[in-house]
C-alpha cells in the first residue's frame, strides 16, 4: 500500500493551510453535486415557467386575432351600410319619401346685385304651408300644433270600457321652458 510521502519545509506549511483529512475529497465533492442539481433543477423550472408564459401568451393572441376578424368583418359591414345609403339613387329615394323633388333652374347673385339667369320653381313642387315648420325650434315645441291628418281618417278611438290614460304628472305649463335666447344657424 502506499502512503502519502511526508512533505518537508515549505511544503508542510502549506498543507497545513488546508484541511487535509482524509474523508476531505469525499466532502468537497458532495456540494459541487448539490450546486449541479439545484441549477439544472432550477433550469427545468424556468423553462416550464417560460412555457407556460409562451402558451398563455398564443392564448391570448389567437383571441385577439379572433376579436380582430370579428371587428374587421363588422367594420366591412357598416362599410358597405354606408355605401348603399349614400349612392345615388339611395339618397334620390330617401329625398322624394321626405317630400323634397328636385330643384328648378338656378338663379345667381353678381356681387352688384344683377340677377343671372331666370329662376324657375321646382317641377312637381307643391306650395308648402308656411303656417307650421318642416322642423321646429325648441323654444317654439311648448306651443306648436300638431297637423291633422289630410285624408280624412280619424285616429282610433278607445273602447268605453278600456281604463282612462293616466294623467300627467305636471301639466305642460309647469315644466320648466327653453332659455329665451337663441342659438345662431351656422351658414346664415
Amino acid at each position: 500500500m502506499s502512503r502519502k510521502p511526508q512533505l518537508k519545509g515549505r511544503a508542510a506549511r502549506l498543507a497545513r493551510l488546508f484541511p487535509g483529512s482524509a474523508g476531505s475529497g469525499q466532502a468537497a465533492r458532495t456540494p459541487f453535486v448539490l450546486l449541479v442539481v439545484l441549477l439544472l433543477g432550477g433550469g427545468l423550472i424556468g423553462l416550464l415557467v417560460l412555457n407556460s408564459a409562451l402558451s398563455a401568451g398564443s392564448f391570448k393572441l389567437d383571441d385577439l386575432q379572433r376579436g380582430t376578424k370579428s371587428l374587421t368583418d363588422e367594420e366591412q359591414s357598416l362599410q358597405r351600410d354606408i355605401d348603399a345609403y349614400s349612392a345615388p339613387e339611395a339618397l334620390q329615394r330617401r329625398a322624394r319619401e321626405l317630400g323634397m323633388v328636385p330643384g328648378g333652374d338656378p338663379a345667381f347673385l353678381d356681387p352688384d346685385g344683377t340677377v343671372k339667369g331666370v329662376p324657375s320653381p321646382a317641377s312637381g313642387a307643391e306650395p308648402a304651408s308656411l303656417d307650421i315648420p318642416l322642423v321646429l325650434a325648441p323654444e317654439a315645441m311648448d306651443t306648436a300644433t300638431v297637423p291633422t291628418p289630410v285624408t280624412g281618417t280619424t285616429a282610433p278611438t278607445a273602447p268605453a270600457d278600456a281604463p282612462a290614460a293616466p294623467e300627467p304628472a305636471q301639466p305642460p305649463e309647469a315644466l320648466p321652458s327653453s332659455p329665451s335666447f337663441t342659438t345662431p344657424t351656422p351658414g346664415r
